[in-house]
């Protein structure tokens, strides 16, 4: 009894026993790296290391790299060499080094919990830990078995007592090209080299992780505003991540988040850090900036991106244009923009189909021509199907002071996006964890992906330096984006996308008619929110808020319906079809052949346009039908649908007569007292007329029995009028 109480009172007021070892105060660790030459890994490195307030000694700065490429054959001697070089001028024997790679390294826990650790695997000297072996397989069953945990050591991090690791280098006399990773493991199967340094693993990774061979075994884990790694094996949470091997783009999605980078709590916390402000600037000290525009197939609205590209906020006099055409198709468009706005921008060089490149040619042209502008300082690589909505985007992008940067764009209502969450082995797509979350806009943030395309801003710097190459976008296996991203991972360069703003979205190019005049009013159904974007007038939705409806007769409903450019289309492609029925009661075209009350015409199945024509009744008229005429309920079918053509000389007039239909629909698509003179409609039971119609508005009203009305005479110029008679 008197032991007992002995102990425990020893334990309580004796600092120095085996109860309770003296803490390791966080002055005596020091962090040594070896770093050549700053990386974008290198700067997240330091910056995890700031957040924790890390002591960092930097090693090789300023020096050739010499110890090999980190996805080739074994090397990073020069390691061992520079760090054996700095261990000379150490001497306090109690100092403990952190020895850790730093490009593909980042810290979850700070120094106290670093150094608990150390202290509790009872050893001078504590290596990382791997599953696999490497270089050596030979060197296998020369290994200590462990009784659990990772059997094999792994060199990108060990922390120990100065003396001991001079004592484990002292023998280091190799080359900077050989294996730093053979040099500590034949340190490590010699027990009697391994006793005397007093050497172990961290095998169950509480204070490493390595992710190659382990990436199934560690997930984020959020908890009260923080996130670290959780081996899911060994539930240890590491207080190092290390992307060892082919495994970098794991850890640069898991620093997404580690060390609290994005947190459901905070959101991002970086991502306002660093930046390029430009309001300070005047409009002359903007950065030049060079915009590749890529046409490289038939493509919807490419007037309404070039008219996009004029509204993008930033000094025209700032700006160069690279535009690569393929598309004969496009000439008109391209040519159009450069004769009434070409002489805005700083320079234009515009490459025609007669070139013939391909896109690959193309777009090494257009960041050759950037590469050799000696005021460059950004390409902004714009394919054509992209909608900037955002008139902010460049300036966002350049203020994000990133190398490269890609603002999020979705195709509207679906989750594919320019940019890719995770590659799969073979180097294709595969989709992230967070994926759907980024996309949809639930993390929002700064987020370091594997591959951007359709539209991005690269920094002028990182061509003239690690991109010197020509044929960024050359590969016999990829395409020419897939090749593109392939080559800045491999030289370590990171790639982001934004999506801290909401920037646009993507055209679907798919299904994309050219047979027509204009194409793009067959795109209703691939892009429908382009369409009405383009289309549909502006004040359509307050419709339903009773804001823009109008009843100039009874039961007769006014409002408007289409732009100006979609009834300017409607009447150009009709006049482009061209074939007009002659306005006499013999009509081939409708069932029985005999039209009662005829006009002169054009159908729209004539003209292919029948689907179309019937989405948008069914989208944009029926809604208001419901509305105005409560209780009916209609899903726009139509007998027909037809553009009416009204001149003096040719059928001014239409006489008395009630429609076929339950409703019809009277669109306006030309301008009273600019286009023609008279016209408009009488409703005789009322003795009603609507006789200034205004373009683009539609007149909706019953179409048997009670309103009896007539087409009023054309007096000047032409009419023309888009009629749907409409039944259940």
């Amino acid at each position: 009894m008197r032991l007992l109480c002995f102990l425990l009172f020893a334990c309580v007021f004796s600092p120095l026993t085996r109860c309770e070892e003296k803490r390791i105060p966080e002055e005596k660790l020091l962090v040594v790296t070896v770093a050549t030459k700053e990386t974008d890994g290198f700067r997240r490195f330091l910056r995890s290391a700031k957040h924790f307030n890390y002591t960092v000694k930097v090693l090789g700065r300023g020096e050739t790299w010499r110890g090999g490429d980190y996805m080739g054959p074994p090397g990073g001697g020069q390691k061992v060499r520079l760090l054996k070089e700095a261990l000379e001028e150490m001497k306090k024997k109690d100092k403990i080094i952190l020895f850790i790679d730093s490009y593909d390294v980042v810290f979850a826990s700070g120094p106290k919990e670093l150094l608990k650790k150390f202290q509790q695997a009872r050893h001078k000297v504590v290596f990382s830990s791997e599953s696999l072996i490497w270089p050596d397989r030979h060197l296998e069953d020369k290994h200590p078995h462990v009784r659990e945990g990772n059997r094999f050591l792994g060199s990108g991090g060990f922390i120990g007592y100065v003396p001991n690791i001079k004592e484990m280098v002292a023998d280091w006399k190799g080359e900077d090209s050989d294996s730093d990773q053979l040099f500590f493991t034949k340190t490590y199967i010699d027990s009697a080299k391994r006793k005397s340094i007093n050497i172990t693993l961290d095998s169950k990774c509480r204070l490493f992780q390595n992710l190659h061979g382990a990436l199934d075994e560690v997930v984020l884990k959020f908890e009260d505003g923080r996130v670290r790694a959780r081996n899911l094996l060994y539930d240890t949470l590491p207080v190092m991540i290390h992307g060892n091997g082919p495994t970098k783009l794991q850890i640069n999605y898991l620093g997404n988040y580690i060390p609290n980078t994005w947190t459901f709590e905070t959101g991002c916390t970086v991502c306002h850090e660093d930046l390029r402000p430009l309001t300070a600037l005047k409009e002359s000290e903007y950065p030049l900036v060079v915009i590749g525009i890529f046409i490289q197939q038939p493509t919807p609205f490419v007037a309404v991106f070039f008219e996009r590209l004029l509204k993008l906020q930033y000094p025209k006099n700032r700006l160069k244009l690279f535009i690569s055409n393929q598309e004969t198709h496009h000439e008109r468009q391209v040519s159009s923009f450069l004769q009434d706005h070409g002489k805005l921008y700083q320079d234009v060089k515009a490459i025609g189909p007669e070139k013939e490149l391909d896109g690959t040619e193309s777009r090494n042209l257009g960041f050759d021509m950037c590469r050799k502008d000696k005021d460059c300082d950004y390409f902004f690589s714009v394919d054509v199907e992209v909608v900037l909505k955002n008139e902010d985007t460049l300036k966002v992008l350049v203020e994000q002071n990133l190398p490269i940067v890609a603002p999020m764009i979705t195709r509207a209502g679906r989750l594919w996006s320019n940019f890719w969450g995770a590659l799969s082995a073979d180097g294709y797509y595969s989709r992230s964890e967070d994926y759907v979350d980024i996309v949809q806009g639930r993390r929002v943030g700064v987020w370091n992906v594997p591959y951007v395309s359709s539209v991005y801003l690269v920094e002028a710097g990182l061509l003239r330096t690690e991109l010197t190459d020509f044929n960024l976008f050359n590969s016999h296996i990829l395409d020419p984006d897939m090749a593109f991203c392939h080559n800045i991972r491999s030289k370590g360069i990171f790639m982001y996308v934004t999506n801290m703003h909401t920037f646009g979205r993507i055209l679907s190019t798919e299904n994309y008619k050219m047979g027509h005049l204009h194409n793009d009013l067959w795109q209703i159904f691939e892009n429908p929110v382009d369409w009405q974007e383009r289309y549909i007038h502006e004040n359509y939705t307050l419709i339903m808020k009773n804001q823009m409806v109008e009843t100039p007769c009874p039961d007769v409903y006014w409002f408007p319906i289409f732009s100006d450019v979609a009834c300017d289309h409607l009447v150009e492609e009709m006049e482009h079809f061209g074939k007009w029925s002659g306005g006499g009661n013999t009509d081939t075209r409708i069932q029985g052949g005999y039209e009662n009350v005829p006009t002169i015409d054009i159908h729209m199945n004539q003209i292919n346009f029948e689907k179309e024509w019937h989405k948008f009744l069914l989208e944009f008229i029926a809604p208001i039908t419901e509305k105005m005429f409560p209780g009916y309920y209609t899903k726009a079918q139509f007998d027909l649908a037809f553009v009416v053509r009204y001149k003096p000389d040719e059928q001014p007039s239409l006489r008395p007569h009630h429609d076929a239909s339950t409703f019809t629909i009277n669109v306006a698509l030309n301008q009273v007292g600019l286009d023609y003179q008279g016209g408009g409609c009488r409703f005789l039971r009322y003795d009603c007329s609507v006789e200034a119609p205004r373009k683009g508005w539609a007149l909706m009203h019953p179409g048997r029995l009670t309103h009896y009305h007539e087409g009023l005479p054309t007096t000047a110029g032409v009419r023309y009028i888009a009629v749907s008679f409409v039944d259940p």
